[in-house]
């Protein structure tokens, strides 16, 4: 569990400009404690605006107020199949139980202009699974979204609703009494502050979370340059099963389940479906320890010119394609700290991205 005092060094660190979950990670695990990053930060990053105590602490009164649950990576609330993804957040805002997050669960998406028979088709599915002992995850939305709680609700099971804005934040507006309900019996949940107001770029990263909690995803109706889709295309990045509902090709929303399904996502048409696939992947998955793991690195004592040198040397190992890290260590021929310590300090100069399975690559390169 994390402290009130740990809480703080939490937010901090990942409120601060510029530090994603991934770079909060890395500093995490090459310092060893989000405390001990938020201290050396400014000597990587001079010109970070480091939030403050005063902030942090702020920021929990307001979600003290809102009736907010903080859960970290540390936390053993904190699902499973999300922590093992790359870029999960390294703290989520619940309203309701957290204790839900841990139930395994399908995530349910689709349009928000969906038809009466894919209301009806994700009500269906959602609640056979709800009764069958799965948590439904889904977004919230107008539409498919919507259907998947209320059935799941209707048939007393568990549902999570992932929120692009503050958890705090009723989106959309029709939604609120739905909202309440989730929180109720369910989990609402967000990786932002309190009170943030829902924005397009955010929705993308709200996707993550759908796709990285759940052991599968359904996609009822879709366009083709639908969210839905991209949480399905993020929920196969991140080894999870992807189902699809066929449809008429006549009908634009059913062009994203046709198109997974034709791509090798599992053709759905009722609960048994979903299980067979799922009950075998339910074994095979590996969830790491609840409590993360934080290694702190020992690295050589070298002076300030010869850490010039090394970040010189790792810089020119890299282009712009993405290189494995290892890479980097067997061609610079120096220890993997040393090497890391470099990309980290490339990473916060924002001359470094990193990439899925442990690659990095520079930015601004020909």
């Amino acid at each position: 569990m994390t402290s009130s005092d740990e809480l703080i060094d939490w937010i901090r660190l990942i409120r601060t400009d510029g530090i994603g979950p991934i770079r909060f990670r890395n500093l995490v695990e090459r310092f060893g404690s989000p405390a001990e990053a938020v201290h050396h930060l400014p000597t990587f990053k001079p010109e970070a605006r480091v939030w403050t105590p005063a902030q942090a602490e702020a920021e929990i009164a307001a979600a003290e107020r809102a009736g907010l649950t903080y859960v970290t990576w540390s936390d053993p609330n904190y699902p499973g199949p999300l922590k093992a993804i790359e870029d999960a957040p390294p703290l989520l805002l619940v309203k309701g139980n957290p204790a839900v997050l841990r139930q395994p669960a399908l995530a349910v998406v689709g349009a928000r202009n969906a038809s009466v028979n894919g209301r009806k088709l994700a009500g269906m599915l959602a609640g056979d699974m709800a009764r069958a002992g799965w948590a439904i995850i889904s977004g919230l939305a107008r539409g498919i979204d919507g259907a998947a709680h209320e059935a799941t609700l209707a048939a007393g099971g568990t549902t999570i609703a992932v929120l692009a804005g503050g958890t705090d934040v009723i989106y959309p507006p029709e939604h609120a009494k739905l909202h309440a309900r989730i929180a109720e019996t369910g989990a609402v949940i967000s990786e932002v502050a309190p009170g943030t107001e829902p924005t397009a770029a955010a929705f993308p990263r709200r996707n993550r979370i759908i796709s990285g909690a759940s052991r599968g995803v359904l996609v009822v109706e879709a366009t083709l340059k639908s969210g839905s889709l991209i949480t399905a295309r993020l929920a196969g990045e991140q080894g999870r099963d992807v189902f699809g509902i066929p449809g008429s090709p006549l009908d634009p929303r059913a062009n994203g389940p046709n198109s997974l399904i034709r791509d090798g996502a599992t053709l759905v048409e009722r609960a048994e479906d979903i299980l067979a696939v799922l009950t075998g992947a339910t074994r095979e998955i590996s969830i790491p320890n609840q409590n993360i793991k934080i290694i702190p690195q020992v690295t050589e004592n070298i002076d300030a010119t010869d850490s010039e040198t090394l970040r010189r040397r790792v810089e020119a190992a890299l282009g712009p394609g993405p290189t494995a890290v290892d890479e980097v260590v067997r061609q610079c021929q120096v220890s993997a700290a040393l090497v890391a310590t470099a990309l980290m300090e490339l990473e916060l100069a924002g001359r470094l991205e990193r990439h899925p399975g442990n690659r990095v690559a520079l930015i601004g390169t020909d």
